[in-house]
């Protein structure tokens, strides 16, 4: 994958104006708190997924008072442009071509993001480890984003239509049964994508907790799905009373999740902060070498904050393998520029600091 070697910030939350050049693979990004250290990490993660990693609404990443946003990013010989307008109009060009959907991109510049909040997949909602497997599959995989795209239409149209039949007193059920037929095939398809991934993934998160730890405990995941049990069209014919009565679809991929366990124990209620910080490194890990097998390049790494996160024997470890072990683009952000210069002339690799 080509390096980004240049990003232009226009209006994009804290940033004014402002243009920065990179010009080593590793770059370690430095500045008190609320410079705008993790909104630069953010305004790359926007060129590479069409959104911010941050906010789920456009409008919070337009600088306060103004009516848009603009982000341009160089990535050798290519260029992405993407210009936000306000009230949700939103243009997307890669080499000055538009692109009819945002979903084309998705994918062109593979990327993994670790943040402070990034706890949330461990010790959050099962949606926070669904949307961590959709990432990584829709990146690997254009079909699977569209695929999900499709499921998650149809789910909306036959979630309103069950509200509509409570409203009404009175079940359409030819065409319920139209709707069915068109959330079975995506669905049938995630489901597939998903299992034949989490079989990869599994090991593969094993091995770096183990890394990171430092020892020997036994992490175990599993993909727990209601498709492992019965096909989706009989799952929708069981769930169909209690589907009238929550006016909801209570059966499919949209109920998915990944179990947690540390030595037999459910990982959420049994594990230490170190261990949770553990396992949220070795998934990030994981995602990265999946998408790099994948690929046949490492994927773009952004790293905000994580000195807090680990000790100083696990921090070096990670920036070995990260930075030494790979050939990938890595940005990292720190309040403490000496913290960030001491652990880079350790690995003895060329780097450049941006001081904000």
């Amino acid at each position: 994958m080509p390096q980004l070697t240049k990003i232009i910030l226009t209006q994009f939350k804290n940033y004014s104006f402002s243009s920065f050049q990179f010009t080593e693979r590793i770059t370690g990004i430095c500045g008190l708190n609320g410079k705008g250290k993790t909104n630069l990490l953010d305004a790359i993660h926007y060129l590479c997924f069409t959104k911010s990693y941050f906010s789920k609404s456009d409008s919070l990443n337009i600088q306060f008072d103004m009516d848009g946003f603009r982000l341009e990013g160089y990535f050798g010989n290519d260029k992405i442009t993407c210009i936000n307008r306000g009230a949700n109009k939103k243009e997307l060009f890669f080499n000055d071509v538009e692109y009819e959907k945002f979903s084309q991109h998705i994918g062109k510049f593979p990327c993994v993001m670790v943040a402070p909040d990034d706890i949330e997949l461990i010790t959050g909602g099962s949606e926070d480890r669904r949307k961590f497997i959709d990432t990584v599959l829709s990146q690997m995989n254009a079909d699977y984003l569209q695929q999900l795209i499709q499921y998650n239409k149809v789910l909306q149209q036959r979630n309103s239509l069950l509200k509509r039949f409570a409203e009404q007193g009175k079940t359409d059920w030819a065409l319920l049964d139209v709707l069915n037929h068109q959330l079975i095939q995506p669905g049938e398809y995630i489901y597939q994508k998903r299992k034949e991934l989490t079989t990869q993934l599994i090991p593969l998160v094993q091995k770096f907790y183990h890394q990171i730890a430092d020892n020997e405990e036994t992490i175990a995941l599993n993909y727990e799905s209601q498709l492992n049990s019965a096909n989706f069209a009989t799952l929708l014919d069981q769930y169909k009373d209690k589907d009238l009565i929550l006016q909801r679809s209570n059966a499919g991929t949209h109920k998915d999740d990944i179990s947690i366990e540390l030595n037999n124990h459910i990982f959420k209620s049994s594990s230490s902060q170190g261990q949770r910080k553990s396992l949220l490194f070795a998934l990030k890990l994981a995602e990265f070498e999946l998408l790099k097998a994948t690929k046949g390049y490492a994927p773009l790494l952004l790293l905000d904050d994580v000195f807090e996160k680990l000790d100083d024997k696990r921090m070096q470890n990670l920036l070995h393998w990260v930075c030494n072990e790979n050939d990938g683009q890595v940005f990292i952000t720190d309040t403490h520029r000496e913290r960030l210069e001491l652990a880079f002339v350790d690995l003895h690799s060329p780097y450049q600091i941006i001081a904000l």
